[in-house]
């Protein structure tokens, strides 16, 4: 049930294309990124800040305040826990014969 609720909530944090879209530019960065994301990517400031504060909520990115900027990367060790996650999830269904609908 663990693993189901972790992946829940994994799923959810990227549910939306401007998360994707975060996620994306982060993980292109050779580092953590100091900055305002929203000069990088065509998004409102505010919406900017309420789409990492879920992703940070997921664990899919960490964040630092050092004034006057933010640091954001990729959570490294939660993004491999929901990679291998997905791919487990996917994995299972994808390995059963037939269609269920047939």
């Amino acid at each position: 049930m663990e693993q189901q609720e972790q992946i829940a909530r994994f799923a959810k944090a990227l549910g939306h294309p401007t998360r994707i879209a975060i996620l994306n530019f982060l993980a292109r960065q050779e580092s953590c990124y100091f900055g305002d994301i929203h000069d990088e990517l065509p998004i409102a400031k505010a919406t900017v800040s309420q789409h990492l504060k879920e992703l940070k909520d997921a664990g899919l990115i960490q964040g630092e305040i050092e004034t006057p900027k933010v640091k954001y990367c990729i959570n490294r060790e939660n993004w491999e826990i929901a990679r291998q996650l997905f791919a487990q999830f996917f994995c299972d269904y994808a390995s059963k014969k037939g269609a269920c609908c047939e």
